[in-house]
């Protein structure tokens, strides 16, 4: 079996992806990556995860349209343009059209 290994390299900090182990059970995987990943103290915490849990999540559907946390997706300039011509304010906004 294969087993991902993260790894955390001081408190507080985020695990990160270390590597992999081939190990035949999850003991000797935890053997493995201790030895490899743990045994200088570059590391405080491990996470060991059979490579068969691990799946990747494709489609992210945009339900809500929060284009505004996506830099790319979201123009305030149209944004305000829009907003004062709901309100009837448009000629009055600086650089508007009159």
């Amino acid at each position: 079996m294969i087993f991902e290994v993260f790894r955390q390299e001081r408190k507080g900090q985020p695990f990160q992806h270390a590597g992999s182990v081939a190990a035949p059970d999850e003991r000797f995987a935890e053997i493995y990556a201790r030895e490899q990943y743990g045994r200088r103290q570059e590391s405080i915490a491990l996470w060991l995860v059979p490579r068969s849990a691990v799946h990747e999540i494709a489609e992210f559907p945009d339900e809500f349209e929060m284009k505004y946390r996506r830099v790319d997706g979201y123009s305030i300039k149209a944004r305000l343009r829009e907003a004062r011509e709901r309100a009837g304010t448009l000629e009055m906004a600086p650089g508007g059209e009159s």
